[in-house]
């Protein structure tokens, strides 16, 4: 129901809104385009809706030009109701269109004459009726040139052409050479002409109307001007003839308004008075005065569009409104009209500057652009190194990104985890939606990407990446940007309230001391798209609750904490159109602002190619490299961890500084860092080959700050008391140093390292008991979300240090004579009492890896001893390390005969990971991404190893099939193609699939979960894989709005389904028609035993069509028929059809429409008739 505008004072007043879009159309016709494609870019406007406004969907001004002249009133209620529905967007945008540099005078006159009040004149306010209607027939018998003072057409210059009606002044001084004719109707007396002066033709034309005409004007006291506005002809006459306007005002007024029209009112209205020709409106200039306009506020939960939107006829726009929207706003100085005429005349016919796709930025003065050119001389000199000292000229490896879709999710636990918001992608998806650095900032859609997040694990080198990208803005490959500020979040202290915006950039960023910090603040400040602000290391952010509470309003003068600054730069409130780029790992802080991201790409992991490129450009010698290289080959599980950039890095650092060619590379992650790290320790003093005393007393007090850094999620080295123990930890690598304009801060050089260090204090301290080690050291069945990947890492360290042999050759930073057996019973404990039934597929793989790191034959068996015969990694992204540690330890279950089904789906295993998993003797089934399962077979098929083929080809399972994704079921329609030609796309024949794909011939329970979203959308490619799943026995399709066309297509398919023995498709909008299609259906579906119709729309013809087959269903035991619309008509011949079916265990039937009293009698004649 509608309420009026008057009865609720916060509702928006529609008609202020449409008021304001006609003026827009009316006066600047020239700026609609650019309001279009400003709203259009704020969302206010849809993709579709915005083309649908231009002719021909054709993104031209003339186009819409066209479009207002033909229906400009039509135009105008298209535009206002979306504009009213998000008028807190749009309000902006109006406003500012009155002010655009285009047709700023033009606006701005329209503004004051609809905001100041138009002082009647008393003289028109006793105006007789029979001189207006003398006026008019003057006017229709063509004799209006009469009603005129004779100079006045003596100033005009018309050109003798009847095409072109511009008229312009004429100075009073001009001579006239020639005369031009003036026409007359038939039957008329002959008029004295006045003479007319030719039109000189290299004089400037306003042409904006599409009539080229414009609009002559005579103030009241006898002098002329015209109004160049672009649509209403608008004749302002003074008359000589008329007494009336012959006595002097009282005030001083404006003209008397006589309106042409653009085309003749419409028949038979007028008909009889003027069948052809324009028609004319009399105006009283005290008629037109609006008075203040009321802006609109923004609409209130609940309001609905007026009726008049929603009418099949929209009423006709007032003449009025047009008139009072376009009269001149500029007060005419009566000393001096002509010359007001003049000014208003040179405004209006300057030509509009030509439109452009980017804004127009204002010159960077001198100061500006050496302040660029020394920041990017700045940027050059501190980018160009990368960990270790290497030149990133010469060994950085170009890394791919991915670009990342988001899930959106409901509920209320919606944002706990990331991990169920990023769809995580197959590997083939991965590989063909690969994107290079270079192709960061393009657009792939009509929003503007302002900001990015930049997703990758601890070590994948995001770091790197972003320097990389700094130094191309350096060298001029980012030419869209001015101006790059660099911000290290391990520096910020996010809850300090003493940082203006301008000590952000230029104070805490990288950047270099700005000597005029004024002038080129102020011009970031007026160029805000030529500006990209860059957060490293977001996730070391501290108190991330509320990130985006009270953000920042003002970018200059007031001081903010940087919170609140981040959150006014990501909500746009300060520096409006600068572009994002945050980089973070993707299970910590992000989660809050991940929704209103415009981009997500992850940065992807080295592949083998880019671990051979990295270690031929480590090392410069060709020998040196080929050895390193297999090195690395033959050590599976550290070949595995190089696809880690930091940890590629880690292990060519280990085979530069071993002391043996013969030595071989460890087999464990904890056994590299602990090599690693001694050997820096080492390296820092020079005089020792091994750590020394001084050394090792230096240990135990940098771990115990690791240990503190960690449970205070930072990485921050608190070190100022000790110059000697911060000088050890830059000198061994272990710290490393951040310095900005403002201050300077050690912290630990990587996630790595500090965990390292901090599982020895957790293992060695006697301050630490061993339930705080079991705590924070072992698996648990929840993790603390807080820590996040850094917790997953600390937990593998501890145990490796825990139940690892020590190195004997000098390479270990733990104490020898320190005894730990007390902590290493808790441990053992604790892992025994550990139920893997009942973890978490991301607790699960933690189990693995912790229980890898052990070396211990003891633990492995205890694990794959209490493991569930159906193991689950699902949803958890696998990269190679996780694949290899998962196929080591289950290799030694075939010694204890235990066979496990394993679920890959949603993991983003590798093909190779993939085909070794699968190779196992002990994987009797899995369940992978259709398209990675089909590219596996593929994979086989080229390399001839039929045998793994069949064998993969017969492990390959579906069953349950649940698609929740548009992905899960995009790819079953070439499964399907598969299974009937029994071949590889890509191959003649496969002797292994001579009987089809064995997973959907055994396919027997099919869960479609798609929802109202994507389910009817992706239904057909359900349709067309039924008839292939003839083991099915449960089919749900529950709350998928799949209608009446939805049901009429399964129909079809359903005689297919032998073996159905439950269909649910309850809550899917099918009415009668639907259930008629599926009731002859049924029938031939004998093995039916459940049918659930629940929550549709079916009336009295339905329950009478399911009723006529019912006795004929033969083994069906249970129909749910609860909440449709059928009344007791249809309950009473769906009762009379259950006497027929004896089998029948239950009807539930119950709905509103059947009366409680008839409910009940049908229960009691038969009590298989139930309401719940």
């Amino acid at each position: 129901m509608s309420v009026s505008h008057s009865c609720c004072p916060d509702m928006i007043p529609f008609e202020d809104v449409l008021f304001q879009v006609r003026k827009v159309l009316q006066v600047g016709p020239r700026l609609v385009p650019k309001l279009l494609s400003e709203l259009h870019e704020a969302n206010v406007f849809s993709t579709q809706y915005y083309l649908s406004l231009f002719k021909h969907g054709e993104v031209e001004e003339n186009s819409l030009c066209e479009i207002i002249f033909n229906d400009e009133e039509d135009l105008a209620r298209k535009l206002s109701l979306p504009i009213w529905q998000k008028w807190d967007i749009s309000r902006g945008i109006m406003d500012s269109a009155f002010s655009k540099e285009d047709d700023s005078d033009a606006f701005t006159d329209a503004l004051d004459a609809e905001t100041q009040d138009i002082v009647s004149d008393p003289a028109f306010e006793l105006l007789p009726d029979n001189i207006i209607v003398e006026y008019l027939d003057s006017i229709l018998s063509g004799a209006i040139e009469d009603l005129l003072d004779p100079d006045f057409l003596e100033v005009l210059d018309c050109p003798s052409d009847g095409t072109d009606t511009t008229c312009l002044l004429t100075p009073e001084n001009a001579n006239f050479t020639e005369k031009r004719p003036i026409t007359k109707r038939k039957g008329e007396p002959q008029l004295k002409k006045p003479t007319y002066h030719k039109r000189n033709k290299k004089e400037k034309v306003c042409a904006e109307s599409p009539l080229n005409e414009s609009t002559p004007t005579i103030t009241s006291d006898r002098n002329f001007h015209f109004s160049l506005n672009t649509f209403q002809p608008m004749l302002h006459v003074p008359f000589t003839s008329i007494t009336a306007f012959d006595s002097p005002p009282l005030v001083p007024t404006s003209a008397f308004q006589i309106i042409r029209t653009l085309c003749p009112l419409t028949q038979p209205l007028i008909s009889t008075v003027i069948p052809t020709g324009p028609t004319y409106v009399l105006v009283s200039p005290q008629s037109v005065s609006p008075g203040t306009p009321i802006l609109p506020l923004s609409p209130p939960g609940g309001t609905v569009a007026p009726p008049e939107l929603t009418a099949s006829v929209l009423p006709v726009g007032s003449l009025s409104d047009r008139v009072c929207t376009i009269l001149p706003s500029e007060s005419v100085d009566s000393s001096s009209p002509i010359k007001v005429s003049n000014e208003l005349l040179q405004k209006n016919t300057e030509s509009p500057p030509p439109k452009t796709e980017r804004k127009v930025q204002p010159e960077a003065p001198k100061c500006v652009k050496d302040y660029v050119h020394h920041a990017k001389s700045h940027i050059k000199n501190t980018c160009c190194v990368m960990r270790g000292g290497l030149e990133m000229e010469s060994h950085y490896v170009d890394m791919h990104l991915v670009q990342r879709k988001l899930l959106i999710k409901s509920g209320k636990n919606a944002n706990k985890c990331l991990e169920k918001e990023l769809v995580v992608l197959s590997d083939s998806e991965r590989k063909q939606g690969q994107l290079d650095r270079s192709q960061l900032f393009h657009n792939t859609t009509s929003r503007p990407k302002q900001s990015i997040a930049l997703l990758g694990k601890a070590g994948v080198g995001k770091t790197m990446f972003i320097q990389r990208l700094c130094l191309d803005w350096a060298s001029g490959s980012l030419p869209q940007f001015q101006f790059v500020f660099l911000l290290n979040c391990k520096l910020l202290d996010l809850t300090k309230s003493s940082y203006s915006f301008k000590s952000l950039l230029f104070d805490l960023s990288m950047s270099p001391h700005c000597e005029y910090s004024d002038a080129v603040f102020k011009h970031i400040l007026s160029s805000p798209d030529d500006v990209l602000i860059i957060f490293d290391s977001f996730d070391d952010i501290k108190d991330f609750e509320g990130l985006l509470q009270s953000p920042a309003k003002s970018p200059t003068g007031t001081k903010y904490t940087i919170k609140q600054l981040f959150s006014g730069l990501f909500q746009k409130e300060i520096l409006s159109g600068c572009t994002l780029l945050i980089a973070t790992r993707p299970k910590d802080v992000l989660n809050q602002v991940l929704r209103k991201m415009d981009s997500l790409l992850e940065l992807c992991c080295f592949s083998p190619e880019d671990i051979e490129l990295y270690t031929s450009k480590y090392f410069k010698d060709a020998s040196i490299q080929e050895n390193a290289l297999t090195k690395i080959k033959n050590q599976r599980y550290i070949y595995s961890l190089c696809s880690n950039p930091l940890l590629c890095w880690i292990t060519c650092f280990l085979l530069e500084h071993q002391d043996g060619c013969s030595d071989a590379l460890p087999t464990t992650l904890t056994d590299l860092c602990q090599r690693v790290t001694s050997k820096h320790l080492q390296l820092s003093n020079q005089e020792n080959s091994i750590l020394d005393y001084k050394h090792m007393q230096n240990i135990p007090q940098l771990c115990k700050t690791a240990w503190e850094g960690f449970k205070n999620h930072s990485t921050h080295a608190n070190l100022v008391s000790s110059a000697e123990l911060v000088d050890c930890g830059l000198k061994s690598g272990i710290l490393t140093s951040y310095k900005t304009l403002s201050h300077q801060e050690n912290h630990f050089a990587s996630l790595f390292t500090q965990n390292l260090l901090g599982a020895v204090h957790l293992v060695q301290s006697k301050q630490v008991n061993e339930k705080t080690l079991v705590a924070y050291g072992a698996v648990q069945m929840r993790k603390r979300k807080i820590l996040g990947e850094s917790q997953d890492v600390m937990q593998r360290f501890v145990m490796g240090l825990l139940f690892q042999k020590t190195p004997t050759n000098g390479m270990s930073i733990l104490d020898s004579s320190i005894d730990m057996q007390a902590k290493k019973k808790a441990v053992d404990t604790h892992l025994e009492n550990l139920k893997p039934t009942e973890l978490v597929p991301a607790r699960l793989l933690e189990l693995f890896h912790c229980v890898y790191e052990t070396n211990s034959g003891k633990f492995a068996k205890m694990l794959l001893k209490n493991l569930p015969d159906h193991l689950s990694f699902c949803g958890v992204q696998l990269c190679p390390s996780d694949v290899y540690v998962i196929c080591h330890l289950l290799q030694q279950a075939s010694a204890l005969k235990r066979t496990f089904s394993i679920n890959l789906q949603d993991t983003c295993i590798p093909i190779s990971g993939l085909k070794e998993l699968v190779g196992l003797q002990c994987i009797k089934s899995f369940w992978a991404h259709t398209a990675d399962t089909i590219g596996l077979w593929e994979d086989l098929q080229q390399s001839n190893d039929e045998l793994n083929l069949k064998s993969a080809i017969e492990k390959f399972t579906l069953n349950p099939f649940k698609a929740t994704q548009a992905y899960h079921i995009e790819n079953l329609p070439l499964l399907v193609k598969i299974h009937r030609v029994k071949k590889l796309p890509m191959s003649r024949f496969v002797s292994a699939l001579d009987e089809g794909v064995p997973a959907l011939r055994q396919l027997q329970r099919v869960e479609f979960e798609l929802g109202i979203q994507t389910g009817p959308e992706l239904f057909p490619k359900l349709i067309e894989v039924l008839p292939s799943l003839q083991s099915l026995e449960h089919l749900d399709l529950e709350k998928n709005k799949i209608g009446d066309s939805g049901a009429e297509k399964l129909a079809v398919v359903l005689h297919y389904l032998t073996s159905l023995k439950l269909l649910n498709l309850s809550q899917n909008c099918i009415g009668d028609a639907g259930v008629e299609k599926l009731s002859q259906a049924l029938v031939s579906v004998p093995s039916l035993q459940s049918l659930s119709l629940y929550g549709n729309l079916i009336d009295d013809n339905g329950a009478e069509h399911l009723a006529s087959v019912l006795p004929d269903i033969k083994f069906l035991q249970d129909l749910d028929i609860k909440f449709n619309k059928f009344s007791d008509i249809g309950a009473k011949k769906l009762s009379a059809a259950l006497k027929n079916c004896t089998g029948m265990k239950s009807l539930e039937l119950w709905n509103d429409f059947i009366p409680y009293g008839v409910f009940e009698h049908l229960h009691l004649q038969d009590p298989r008739i139930r309401s719940l």
